[in-house]
């Protein structure tokens, strides 16, 4: 340790501190703009100039290394002469346009010219102006004459998402911050750079011009859109989300969010259902609350007494709270209903009941990061993950021996020990390898994480044996990247299916009579979406618990319930690492939407049914989940046996599109204008499209079961043999299930 002293405090700091950071330990504020605590060291800004003893001039707090006996001084005539000096000079070309900058109000330069400004300006030559920038539909840059050139943004891109997507551009009074020519910034955590602009030259574009800062009102949340669970500001205004913010937690999404949590609120409002309604003879009715529940009840009580309660199904979205899902449990075994399910893309169901407890990521967050070596298979880490791809980039940049087994070829801006691509149907053979074994070989401490492909496999069982005999072999963790906000939760509760017949997948084969979708918009959140939709068509009732009206609902369900999206209601999550994480509704509730927990208990109380009386979603938590029976409940031991190998034929892979993963996300106009949400191609190998007939740009019929749909395919030597990449999408849910056969010929 080094002995320092600041403003007359004497403090130790480790070898290697700056004295920007020591000052930060001391309690001590020196004004920056450039610094950040997670970007390299630019010192271009000047701003942090402070008095060291026996130095000749200020030097820059920053860049300069803590040596043992230090003096510093940060508010001696010396340093705020040299502060006051840097600020006037950025502020020579500065414009005046704070009466309608977004930044007003929460400007970094703002608040420190009150300081460190003089009272006028010394300059009377004309202000040089930038032209604006198009970076996208996420980040606005029209005013990058507000620019300081502190680049921490250039730095963000390179250092953080890993590729570099904005440069700095000429020299002297010409600088400027631009991005690649001809090209906007596609990076799925683009939306950082905003927080990271000490100005207002980078700022949001859906939030421009919508309100000032001192107008918001500020709640903490957790986001519902990946198993992270990255805490959240959510900002409002007229009872309205106008803005989503990152909420520091070093342990889980450190100061970062992913543009899937930052834009998707732009989505909460659309296509909202506001009122229950009631179709009766092909025509639906508004009706009130209890109208609805009656007839609810009614239509299940008609179902159970006619055919059982093995006819009634329960399909639950992984994304609903802990309170939602405890309380649609009690519903089950009040009604005696055995087929609940929220698994809802697992297609081999020998899973079903052979976990021994809830999947997670057999570790924490910030341990996986700390592992030697790591082997990721069947993910699409940046379109499934993409703030914790983020962490593991970092830590791959400091040594961690990353490997990946998957479908495809995926960039993911990190050194990789090895990139292993082959088709689904030899996972399970190739983590029985040697090869496989060699990566793991020598590590001190290393992990198997399975991926959504994995998990969602026909063959799933077979890989887990697989990974999990790799696991004991090598003495790595055995981990699992969940799929949805709540998928640990579900299983801790147990909404899931114990046996293979009541599934979602068995409840499609064979469909039930009536159906409860908790949440579910089945032609996009179950695996084989025109199968779903075509068995709900034979149920005598679909009662829709749905935040959205769509036609697809309409057209199957009997009986529409609005219920609240996560932001309009109190609840749980437990994230990957298996941390519950409570928050409180951030507005209230559009319409006459009801959060979902308060539906089932009200349904339940009109069914008769005992345990139904709780009066906020506290007492429910309480009831469902304690720490004693979450600890035990979080264990990756399977006893599936390990099976032959899947069927190596002309395969579908690709995942879920990266803004198709939810209701709220499929709805952000702002999400749904990027890049990653255009309608994908079916990429093949070139000597599989050769083998086909077909050659890149063709338009071809790619049929999966009985549907057909028209689709343009690309080449793509990434991928191996006999596979056709075609995320999920909402152009394409009328095909079958990913990771399940497909015929390609021309159109």
């Amino acid at each position: 340790m080094l002995q320092i002293q600041i403003d007359g405090k004497q403090l130790s700091v480790e070898q290697g501190s700056t004295v920007i950071e020591a000052a930060h330990q001391a309690g001590t504020y020196i004004p920056h703009f450039c610094y950040h605590k997670k970007l390299s060291i630019a010192a271009n800004c000047r701003m942090c100039l402070v008095e060291v003893e026996k130095a000749p001039k200020p030097l820059p707090a920053c860049a300069t290394p803590v040596t043992d006996g230090m003096v510093v001084k940060t508010d001696s005539p010396l340093a705020k002469k040299a502060q006051q000096g840097v600020m006037e000079f950025l502020l020579i070309n500065h414009p005046l346009d704070c009466p309608i900058c977004d930044q007003g109000g929460e400007c970094q330069l703002q608040d420190l010219a009150v300081g460190y400004g003089n009272g006028a300006s010394r300059y009377t030559e004309a202000k040089r102006a930038v032209m604006g920038k198009d970076m996208g539909p996420l980040v606005s840059a029209a005013e990058m004459s507000r620019c300081i050139h502190c680049t921490r943004c250039v730095r963000f891109t390179e250092e953080i998402a890993g590729v570099q997507e904005i440069g700095m551009i000429n020299r002297g009074e010409f600088s400027e911050i631009v991005p690649f020519i001809g090209e906007v910034v596609q990076t799925e955590l683009s939306g950082n750079v905003i927080d990271l602009c000490p100005v207002g030259a980078l700022t949001s574009k859906p939030f421009r011009y919508d309100a000032r800062s001192w107008e918001l009102s500020r709640r903490k949340t957790i986001s519902a859109h990946d198993a992270l669970g990255s805490n959240l500001i959510v900002q409002t205004k007229d009872h309205g989300v106008r803005r989503v913010l990152p909420l520091e937690n070093e342990a889980i999404n450190e100061c970062w969010i992913a543009d899937r949590d930052r834009f998707a609120y732009e989505g909460l409002y659309q296509n909202r259902l506001s009122q229950p309604q009631i179709k009766q003879d092909g025509q639906w009715h508004v009706v009130d609350w209890q109208t609805a529940l009656d007839y609810a009840a009614k239509g299940l009580r008609g179902v159970s007494k006619d055919f059982g309660a093995d006819a009634i199904g329960m399909w639950v979205n992984p994304a609903n709270t802990v309170e939602e899902m405890y309380l649609a449990r009690e519903l089950a075994v009040g009604l005696g209903v055995k087929a609940i399910d929220s698994r809802l893309r697992q297609l081999d169901s020998r899973l079903s009941g052979s976990l021994k407890g809830a999947p997670w990521l057999g570790q924490s967050i910030a341990a996986l990061a700390q592992n030697d070596a790591v082997l990721f298979v069947g993910a699409n880490l940046r379109q499934e993950q993409p703030l914790l791809t983020a962490r593991i980039r970092q830590a791959a940049k400091q040594g961690m021996k990353v490997a990946v087994l998957a479908s495809g070829t995926e960039t993911l801006h990190m050194p990789l020990a090895a990139q292993t691509v082959l088709h689904p149907g030899a996972w399970a053979q190739w983590l029985g390898s040697d090869e496989a074994a060699a990566l793991l070989q020598g590590a001190g401490k290393a992990a198997i994480v399975l991926g959504a492909e994995a998990q969602n496999h026909p063959d799933a069982a077979a890989i887990y044996a697989a990974a999990q005999a790799l696991a004991q072999s090598s003495g790595a963790t055995l981990g699992i990247l969940p799929q949805a906000a709540n998928s640990v939760g579900a299983d801790v509760v147990g909404v899931n299916a114990t046996a293979a017949e009541h599934s979602i997948a068995a409840q499609i084969a064979a469909p039930k009579k009536a159906v409860l979708l908790l949440n579910v918009e089945p032609d996009m959140d179950v695996a084989n979406g025109g199968a779903a939709v075509a068995a709900l068509k034979q149920a005598q009732t679909v009662m829709a618990f749905t935040a959205f009206d769509s036609p697809v609902l309409r057209e199957m369900a009997d009986v529409l319930l609005p219920i609240t999206p996560f932001t309009e209601t109190s609840g749980s999550f437990i994230n990957m690492e298996g941390r519950l994480q409570s928050f409180h509704g951030v507005v209230k509730a559009a319409g006459e939407a009801r959060p979902l927990w308060k539906v089932l208990r009200v349904l339940g109380n009109v069914l008769g049914l005992s345990g139904f009386e709780y009066e906020s979603s506290e007492q429910i938590l309480a009831r469902a989940v304690n720490a004693e029976t979450l600890s035990g409940s979080l264990n990756n031991d399977c006893t599936a046996p390990a099976a032959p190998a899947a069927d190596t034929g002309l395969l579908r892979v690709g995942g879920v599109a990266m803004y198709a993963t939810d209701a709220v996300v499929r709805r952000s106009a702002p999400l749904q204008a990027t890049v990653q949400a255009a309608v994908p191609a079916a990429r093949v190998n070139s000597a599989t499209l050769a083998r086909l007939g077909l050659v890149a740009g063709d338009t071809a019929q790619a049929k999966q079961g009985q549907a057909t749909l028209a689709v343009t395919v690309a080449a793509d030597d990434g991928l191996p043999e006999n596979v056709v990449a075609l995320p999920l999408h909402q152009a394409n849910w009328t095909l079958g299930a990913l990771l399940t056969t497909v015929e390609l010929s021309k159109g």
